[in-house]
């Protein structure tokens, strides 16, 4: 009765080995295009994986990002303000326009300009305190 146990037992492990070897997990995401396909799991109320926004491939609609304020705090670290929203280097945001909401992220900000990126497309704005 033993032998056929350890009969069993080595067909079972060499095949669970063999498994493991040949099939390396992997991970795949596809964009969902609409809600029932699929939600992101860190927000998953979030509309923004299906929203249409306005494509900022052109320079005239990165143009239109206009830089309210530059100011820095007592660790030297700066910010800016853009569409009323407060930004530092690598936050990310939706900035309302008139042609459209804009997907930026703050790259770098000097003390005269910010470094913006969006879809994909690095925009230096400047900044001017005299209106």
């Amino acid at each position: 009765m033993g032998a056929s146990l350890s009969v069993a037992v080595l067909s079972v492990l060499p095949v669970a080995a063999q498994t493991a070897a040949h099939s390396p997990i992997q991970s795949v995401f596809i964009m969902p295009a609409n809600p029932a396909q699929g939600h992101d799991p860190f927000f998953p109320d979030s509309t923004r994986p299906y929203s249409t926004s306005v494509s900022a491939h052109s320079p005239t609609l990165a143009a239109t990002l206009t830089i309210t304020g530059i100011s820095r705090d007592s660790n030297n670290n700066y910010f800016a303000i853009i569409g009323n929203h407060t930004y530092g280097a690598g936050d990310e945001g939706d900035v309302k326009t008139a042609q459209g909401s804009i997907h930026i992220r703050c790259v770098e900000i000097k003390p005269n300009s910010v470094v913006v990126e969006v879809d994909g497309q690095f925009h230096e704005l400047p900044f001017s305190d005299n209106p």
